[in-house]
């Protein structure tokens, strides 16, 4: 797995300075504000390098690469905030031999694990749809 570093590197930056964040510390000495589309990134990358997934799939019915993740990302993982609430919505694409189930849960573990970690925020749920199948990538 990659580190968020790594992870936000290959997928590249976002210029998020007119969106909305998520407020993270608050004090005399100013506040930690984390745009929502950081939060998307850190999911959609953690949901993309997961065993078992072919790829992220926008509802446009076009599969997302990581190269063109930047522009389709609102339509792969959506973010619901509820006060201190993060629900994740990821909709990805399996690969063919692995069991859905198990892909899906695979996807919660590393998105919860990935936003914890890369923004100390609790992730309330992550709802993952199977929205595909394809076969398995070729090794290169």
């Amino acid at each position: 797995m990659l580190s968020s570093v790594e992870r936000s590197q290959k997928i590249g930056a976002v210029d998020m300075a007119d969106n909305k964040g998520i407020i993270i510390n608050s004090d005399d000495k100013g506040s930690i504000n984390i745009s929502e589309d950081v939060v998307v990134i850190i999911a959609a990358a953690a949901a993309a390098e997961t065993e078992g997934v072919h790829g992220l799939y926008a509802s446009h019915n076009r599969e997302i690469t990581n190269m063109h993740i930047k522009k389709g990302i609102s339509k792969v993982v959506k973010l619901h905030l509820d006060g201190n609430d993060i629900t994740i919505d990821v909709n990805v694409v399996a690969e063919m031999g692995y069991s859905v189930n198990e892909i899906g849960e695979k996807v919660q573990k590393v998105v919860i694990s990935a936003v914890e970690d890369t923004v100390g925020v609790a992730v309330k749920a992550v709802n993952v749809s199977i929205c595909g199948i394809a076969l398995k990538k070729k090794e290169r």
